[in-house]
């Protein structure tokens, strides 16, 4: 009688871990996709089965069970692992908080909303040369060039406004953060 796969595997054949893997593949991913997992978690999932498939290759015996069971068996309890480490999971809305009580849909419009209020202060505060040509640039998207014959203004004079203006727009954002983190703290 020839050796099963996961015989070999246990032996430390290295092609018989890519025949476990083309012999049980698509039996473990649909095993993985009928609990209603993401296909991002039955990859995962299917990625620790093929591991313990492997490390516990040495505890088949044909004698008790078909390969086909054995491999089942250990996919079923992965399964059921991952299951109740879901459940287990706090729901993300735990404190009761709505969308509705910030301004923004979540953190994230929240923090660019910040992040957009403090860039507008900062430009502000630049002189009115140094602003137009870094709003001509960064927010009209503006070449160099383009800016020139815009304003009227040398190639040379755009590009030292610019960089200017990128330093000490950083400058106060780098002050803003901060003053922010001071608060903050």
């Amino acid at each position: 009688m020839a050796e099963s796969i996961l015989q070999r595997v246990a032996a430390g054949d290295g092609q018989a871990i890519q025949n476990c893997i083309d012999a049980y593949g698509g039996l473990l991913w649909s095993m993985a996709r009928r609990r209603g997992l993401s296909a991002e978690d039955a990859e995962d999932v299917v990625q620790e089965v093929f591991i313990d498939l492997w490390k516990s290759a040495g505890r088949f015996d044909p004698a008790q069970s078909s390969e086909k069971v054995f491999v089942a068996m250990i996919a079923r309890r992965r399964l059921i692992d991952r299951l109740r480490r879901e459940q287990r999971r706090p729901p993300t809305q735990a404190l009761g908080i709505g969308d509705e009580d910030y301004p923004g849909r979540d953190f994230e419009d929240l923090e660019n909303a910040v992040e957009a209020s403090l860039a507008s202060k900062a430009l502000a505060q630049l002189n009115p040369k140094e602003r137009n040509v870094l709003l001509l640039s960064t927010y009209h998207g503006l070449s160099h060039g383009q800016i020139s014959e815009h304003t009227g203004l040398p190639l040379g004079t755009v590009k030292t406004y610019i960089r200017r203006g990128l330093v000490r727009v950083k400058e106060l954002l780098d002050l803003g953060a901060r003053n922010l983190r001071e608060v903050g703290a």
